[in-house]
């Protein structure tokens, strides 16, 4: 889990961009997400949205489980309406692809909103559900869905 953390440490700063899911145009929340997921082999196929993040690890993960870090903390209306993951850090921060929205496709636009790769306080707003991926499984084939 170090170096896991220690990967995602690496992109703070790194610019937002909607649908993003690379370290050089940069990334949505969920492109981070599944990036940090896909340097231990966890990353579902696929280029999933939040809400297929949770619908995959809701029947691949933990529920509810301590606050630590690699946990997947999820925002929004609803279950069915998870609009914003992140990657909890510790008992009590979050590493997260924020700031943007579907408007944010350039690094000026990126800049204009202050949106970028950060580390905010869990109680910043409150998450909808929190999941841990299997963890135990780094190193072993990852078959996906």
């Amino acid at each position: 889990m170090d170096i896991l953390k220690a990967y995602a440490m690496q992109f703070v700063g790194t610019p937002y961009r909607w649908g993003g899911d690379d370290p050089m145009a940069g990334f949505d929340c969920s492109g981070f997400v599944q990036e940090l997921l896909a340097s231990c082999g966890l990353d579902p196929k696929g280029d999933d949205t939040a809400q297929g993040l949770f619908n995959f690890f809701d029947r691949h993960g933990e529920k509810n489980p301590s606050p630590g870090m690699g946990v997947l903390v999820f925002y929004g209306e609803s279950l069915s309406k998870i609009v914003h993951v992140a990657m909890m850090l510790d008992e009590f921060r979050i590493i997260e692809a924020g700031g943007g929205g579907y408007k944010t496709l350039t690094e000026q636009d990126a800049i204009k909103q202050n949106a970028y790769i950060r580390i905010r306080h869990l109680s910043n707003r409150k998450p909808i559900a929190m999941l841990r991926p299997n963890y135990s499984t780094i190193g072993v084939p990852f078959l996906g869905r």
